[in-house]
């Protein structure tokens, strides 16, 4: 089994920030791709910033220039610094771990969410 913890959510006024942290615990044997997913009320589920490993990073054209994500892999941990909110930025964001099992097989766990609301 393989927990995701997220926290850091909140509610912030716009222009405001916030840093919002999961850690991976449990049955992993390595970790590639972390990431970032968002989903706002009657949207679909979108990604937000995605890091590799070696720290490459992507970002949805909505999060470039505000968004920053990073990662410590000796922590097993990715994080999500997020500044100049927006209204429009208020979602649930989920965290994703892509990797192995101790098993040795693939696995993509997306964590169960932290609610961002941005409003004055």
């Amino acid at each position: 089994q393989v927990q995701l913890v997220e926290s850091g959510g909140g509610l912030v006024q716009p222009g405001g920030s916030l840093r919002l942290s999961c850690a991976a615990s449990g049955s992993i044997s390595s970790i590639n791709r972390m990431g970032w997913y968002r989903q706002a009320p009657g949207k679909q589920r979108e990604l937000v910033a995605g890091i590799t490993p070696g720290g490459s990073t992507n970002y949805a054209d909505s999060a470039k220039g505000r968004f920053t994500i990073s990662r410590d892999n000796a922590k097993k941990t990715v994080y999500l610094q997020m500044n100049s909110l927006k209204p429009e930025d208020t979602a649930v964001y989920c965290c994703s771990v892509e990797g192995y099992c101790t098993s040795g097989y693939p696995i993509h766990y997306l964590g169960q969410g932290t609610q961002v609301t941005v409003s004055s």
